[in-house]
């Protein structure tokens, strides 16, 4: 009988380049399960727990503290090490009452970032697509792999989808309240989440769209006044005139 799907095992050399291992002290790393975000932009729980904030030391001791429920993603308790922990995740450790949000981390991949007070319970989610789904309800399909829906009273004329592809939401966790609504505009607050300026942010200036294949660009301007470009899908707003969210420093 022929094999059936991808490889359960991942060696270090292949591993996504933002991951802090030692790429030849072992050849073998744990691979993130299928879950709300792809390898490439992801951590797995137990890397996060070993080598990143260090509160284990050995995947032995991650194991008891995930098995005591004493972290949770996005407010809800993840006991499986290989859970995959990607953009905007709010980590929750409880033995070191500290919280961290992932971020973009500027010239590299995936970071964690410190939080704490209200940032805890809320996340951002990018809208990726949308969906009618029965009585002409709008589905909001998020970058995470969360789905909302939006309750239409009357299908013919939406007046509750003000909502567009590549707009953010700020949600409430675990409860997934939505609790505000970011447009993709000029002057919003945005980050970049991939390509050579990822982890840079700043304003909005200008959108260009093009007829035919060509990518939406995307002009931002940092604090200092340098402006760089970006396409659109690296783009993820965070604030209309100035981050919902607190970030790391960037050079």
């Amino acid at each position: 009988m022929g094999k059936k799907g991808g490889s359960r095992h991942l060696k270090r050399m292949p591993a996504p380049t933002f991951w802090p291992i030692h790429r030849k002290e072992f050849q073998w790393v744990v691979k993130p399960k299928p879950g709300p975000h792809p390898l490439k932009m992801c951590l797995p729980l137990l890397l996060v727990a070993r080598e990143i904030i260090g509160f284990a030391k050995t995947r032995k001791e991650a194991r008891v503290i995930f098995a005591e429920g004493q972290v949770k993603v996005d407010g809800n308790v993840r006991r499986e090490e290989k859970f995959p922990v990607g953009l905007m995740d709010v980590i929750e450790v409880q033995p070191l009452s500290k919280a961290y949000r992932v971020v973009p981390e500027s010239n590299k991949g995936l970071t964690l970032h410190a939080i704490k007070g209200e940032e805890q319970k809320f996340k951002l989610c990018r809208i990726e697509n949308k969906t009618t789904v029965k009585d002409g309800a709008i589905q909001l399909n998020l970058h995470d792999g969360r789905n909302i829906l939006i309750k239409i009273k009357d299908p013919r004329n939406p007046e509750e989808d003000v909502y567009d592809v590549s707009d953010v939401l700020k949600i409430s966790i675990p409860d997934q309240k939505i609790l505000d609504h970011i447009k993709l505009d000029e002057s919003s607050f945005a980050i970049v989440t991939g390509g050579k300026n990822i982890g840079r942010y700043g304003k909005i200036v200008k959108i260009e769209r093009r007829a035919g294949p060509f990518p939406v660009v995307v002009t931002i301007e940092d604090k200092k006044g340098n402006s760089f470009q970006t396409i659109l899908d690296y783009v993820f707003v965070v604030g209309k005139n100035k981050p919902l969210i607190s970030l790391p420093e960037v050079d």
